[in-house]
């Protein structure tokens, strides 16, 4: 995520980042890198005029803090600012009032509103909320299927619409069967188009007087900069617009998206799709986003994935079989596969502070723990129980039913007898923490 705007950002504030004290020389030297970056990742021109301008009212007209150096300073107003430019803080969906309450879903063709759609009632329904999806896109046929898909996936209820039908009366029939079935949100997808189209505008304002949603969520594709921008203001003046969804967040987005699309629209972004998967959109955090932005990493998500992963019970019962020196391959492979239910290992190292440097071996590292596990799951119970038993003939068969060498499963074995050897120490030396953390973070070396 924003790989290239932190490699350039990081690169511009590099030479102030030690300085003893700031000058109107150094600062303008250090905002004139990050005028670059942020044009060169697409911000809108008027955003970026009006961030350096804070940057710089801010840098020179206040105090340098205690403990803090003058470089570490400006970096953390830089920080603010980015995050105030986003949004400043978190905003929640408005489903207050009687239920249901309806979210209407805009954009353009291919920005991702049917797969947000679904993604969206999965993340109410872990909030212990009752969503009910309504597809109302009756140009693209795979729209409704796709849909009613995801809502069987999800195990949730979904109207059956049909292309046949007008798209108002699909809405407000959705609203009212989702009344009826007891829904505390409706999740209304509609049409888009490949560009703006009045046509498209005239229905979605008649599908906004029938349902009377609380929220008009912009879907937009995070990849397109400016562009998203520019479509999300026409959507704005026509609809009033609430907030707004970026998608594809997981490649390399410029930024311009994120950077540009609250200032220019006064709307708050919710969400960003992470990812293919139902569970991969987050709330979007602009404190977060900046931070990471920076390189500073993004520790608070960080945790809340690993709570999500690992519970109190598990986390026990793997540190009493530390300390025991019963850890096994069993254990091992249950603890990859943890990993990668938390994301892939790229988003991971984009949340640790310093880590975004590393992010061009992440799909190594990530190939390598499919590999390991491709090993560990060519062995029999009993070998996965006792990996002592694994002689020279086992290890050629286990090489040959997981696709490796036999070279890499006598490195897998050499590793996990290492590690055992090293938790158990830190075990018996009174420091269990660490050796849980060593347990959760398996990364072949």
């Amino acid at each position: 995520m924003f790989e290239a705007l932190t490699e350039k950002l990081s690169t511009g504030l590099r030479r102030i980042r030690g300085q003893s004290r700031l000058s109107e020389e150094n600062i303008r030297s250090a905002l004139q890198e990050v005028r670059t970056a942020l044009l060169e990742a697409d911000v809108h021109f008027r955003v970026v005029r009006a961030f350096l301008q804070a940057v710089q009212d801010r840098a020179l007209g206040g105090e340098v803090p205690a403990g803090l150096t003058a470089g570490q300073h400006f970096i953390q107003i830089v920080s603010d600012e980015l995050a105030q430019t986003m949004g400043g803080q978190h905003q929640e969906l408005n489903l207050g009032g009687e239920p249901p309450a309806a979210v209407m879903l805009v954009g353009l063709q291919g920005s991702g509103k049917t797969s947000t759609a679904g993604k969206l009632a999965h993340l109410l329904k872990q909030e212990g909320r009752t969503p009910y999806l309504v597809p109302a896109d009756t140009y693209r046929p795979a729209a409704i299927e796709q849909l009613q898909t995801l809502a069987a996936t999800l195990e949730v209820d979904c109207f059956p619409s049909t292309t046949d039908m007008d798209p108002v009366e699909i809405a407000r029939g959705g609203l009212a069967a989702a009344r009826a079935e007891g829904a505390a949100v409706v999740l209304i997808d509609t049409a888009g188009r490949l560009h703006l189209d009045d046509d498209l505008m005239a229905e979605l304002e008649r599908i906004k007087a029938a349902v009377e949603p609380r929220e008009i969520l912009f879907v937009a594709d995070g990849m397109t900069g400016q562009d998203a921008v520019n479509t999300a203001s026409a959507f704005h003046e026509r609809l009033g617009l609430t907030g707004h969804v970026l998608t594809k967040m997981d490649g390399d987005a410029r930024g311009g998206a994120a950077l540009s699309i609250r200032a220019i629209t006064q709307q708050p972004i919710k969400f960003m799709g992470v990812g293919e998967k139902l569970e991969n959109l987050e709330k979007f955090h602009p404190e977060r986003i900046a931070s990471r932005i920076l390189g500073m990493g993004d520790l608070v998500s960080l945790i809340e994935k690993a709570r999500d992963t690992f519970d109190e019970r598990q986390a026990l019962e793997l540190h009493n079989k530390i300390r025991r020196n019963e850890f096994t391959l069993s254990d091992f492979l249950d603890q990859i596969r943890a990993i990668h239910s938390m994301g892939s290992i790229k988003e991971l190292l984009d949340m640790v502070p310093g880590m975004s440097g590393a992010m061009k071996n992440a799909s190594g590292d990530e190939r390598q723990l499919v590999r390991i596990e491709a090993i560990i799951c060519s062995m029999t119970r009993a070998e996965r129980m006792n990996h002592n038993v694994i002689n020279m003939s086992r290890r050629n068969r286990i090489a040959r039913g997981s696709g490796t060498r036999t070279s890499d499963v006598n490195r897998l074995l050499k590793q996990f007898a290492q590690m055992r050897k090293m938790m158990k120490k830190m075990t018996a030396a009174g420091d269990p923490r660490r050796a849980m953390q060593m347990a959760r973070s398996m990364m072949p070396g």
